[in-house]
């Protein structure tokens, strides 16, 4: 039987439990220096003491009710019109919620739900997303009875607009496109997806979740940046996520529409429960007031001006990153990134891509792992510019070791959602996952179990 735990028969003092605390964070990846390249979008502390104040004062305060919290409604209200503004929305309409999984799947069921009501005989509805989608729409998928079909990706690794076109049937419902993806930074063809889903009358859901607050600064900064956004006549929806690079707190996203036709359709309304006439407009009841006054400040905190010199000092991080990653003899990047998201490779059979990740997380670096094709991954900010000549340092001394010590490739690596996956039967990985989760969450589990090392694949 595993270790007891109750709850103390006497509070702890103040002291006791934040030392406690502080002791258990030790062991964590450190966001605060620029050695992480995912997880978490750290500004420096000036900003996040704005964000962590403007947090504290909604602390307790519940959107649920937007009637005895009329503030937070306010709140929502004004960041959903800039979203919608910034995106070229105009009059769209939607809400915040907890992140980016929870825009996808409340995407998912509403799209679903809108096309039962215009299509009573619909059985089986399909999304037509391509495999760099990211994996949250195939949780949305799981959960609200969706079929996903898989539409291939070119050799510029983005969505292949001819190939989703053969793929749509009488069942289609709904296309994800995305801006960018997780994976490998690319944009997808949404102008094109825009042109065939407004022809074929099927709803076009852009996933700009990491590029929804990047994209459009980049573009106001001079960059050239495919139109992706409410501009294109097909666009139906979009999803962004504020706590990247906006650099609102966890949890903060926004689901827009274009009409309030299709937003409506997300609305839960119970009219008979006993509690009350219920309304919910997302997934959760109790929303915490604090990540939308959060994210509030973070909007005005940074303003235009703000923003566009996060893009700039980002764009360029990463541009002088790409450059000298592809520089390295061996390694390449994955397409033709042009923005904050990137991932690279191994064009060298004796360089194992895996074992150079793991060099370069024995010198204190947090690397991601990528599959299908292997690569490592990063997730540039405005602080990573410091650190950029010792990153190509270390990795190109990581190279040279990996291709000098073929004992360092890893074998029979098997993990879970964004780690490293290379047990050959797919079977095989599922069956080690679960087995993994419930080490972690059983009565007797150790919360540290793993397979690797590896990322949250993109924090949605």
């Amino acid at each position: 039987m595993g270790e007891r735990f109750v709850i103390p028969a006497k509070g702890l003092s103040k002291e006791h439990i934040l030392r406690a605390l502080g002791e258990r964070k030790a062991g964590d990846a450190d966001f605060m220096s620029p050695r992480t390249w995912s997880l978490v979008y750290y500004l420096g502390e000036e900003h996040t003491a704005l964000v962590r104040e403007a947090y504290n004062l909604y602390f307790s305060e519940n959107a649920l009710n937007p009637l005895a919290f009329k503030s937070l409604r306010s709140l929502e209200h004004e960041i959903v019109r800039m979203a919608a503004d910034l995106l070229g929305g105009g009059d769209a309409v939607g809400t915040m919620t907890s992140g980016g999984t929870e825009s996808c799947l409340l995407a998912v069921k509403t799209w679903r739900d809108y096309a039962r009501a215009r299509r009573p005989l619909l059985r089986k509805p399909e999304m037509i997303l391509a495999d760099t989608a990211h994996v949250a729409w195939e949780k949305g998928a799981d959960y609200f009875d969706v079929k996903i079909v898989r539409a291939p990706v070119g050799p510029d690794f983005r969505m292949d607009a001819a190939a989703v076109e053969k793929k749509i049937t009488k069942n289609t419902i709904l296309i994800v496109a995305s801006a960018p993806d997780y994976p490998h930074g690319m944009v997808d063809p949404i102008a094109e997806l825009g042109e065939l889903a407004a022809r074929r009358k099927i709803p076009l859901h852009v996933d700009a979740c990491l590029g929804g607050f990047f994209l459009p600064f980049a573009e106001r900064a001079g960059y050239s940046v495919p139109t992706f956004d409410f501009r294109i006549p097909g666009v139906s929806s979009i999803s962004a996520d504020l706590h990247k690079y906006a650099f609102a707190a966890k949890g903060a996203s926004v689901l827009l529409y274009r009409d309030m036709d299709f937003f409506e359709k997300q609305f839960f309304v119970s009219e008979s429960w006993p509690g009350g006439v219920f309304l919910s407009t997302g997934l959760l009841g109790t929303r915490p007031g604090g990540a939308i006054a959060a994210a509030w400040a973070a909007l005005m905190g940074m303003g235009m001006e703000g923003y566009l010199e996060m893009a700039k000092t980002t764009m360029e991080t990463a541009r002088r990153l790409r450059e000298g990653i592809g520089a390295i003899a061996g390694l390449e990047i994955i397409g033709e990134p042009m923005g904050s998201v990137f991932s690279y490779r191994s064009r060298d059979p004796k360089v194992d891509i895996y074992a150079v990740g793991d060099r370069m997380e024995a010198k204190g670096w947090h690397i991601d792992r990528l599959q299908r094709p292997e690569g490592l991954h990063a997730m540039v900010t405005p602080r990573h510019a410091i650190v950029v000549d010792h990153y190509l340092a270390d990795l190109a001394e990581a190279v040279v070791a990996v291709r000098a010590n073929p004992d360092l490739k890893r074998q029979g690596d098997a993990a879970t959602y964004g780690m490293i996956a290379r047990v050959p039967l797919r079977g095989a990985v599922r069956h080690e996952v679960f087995k993994m989760a419930r080490s972690m969450y059983g009565a007797e589990a150790r919360p540290d179990a793993g397979l690797g090392s590896g990322s949250d694949g993109g924090n949605k």
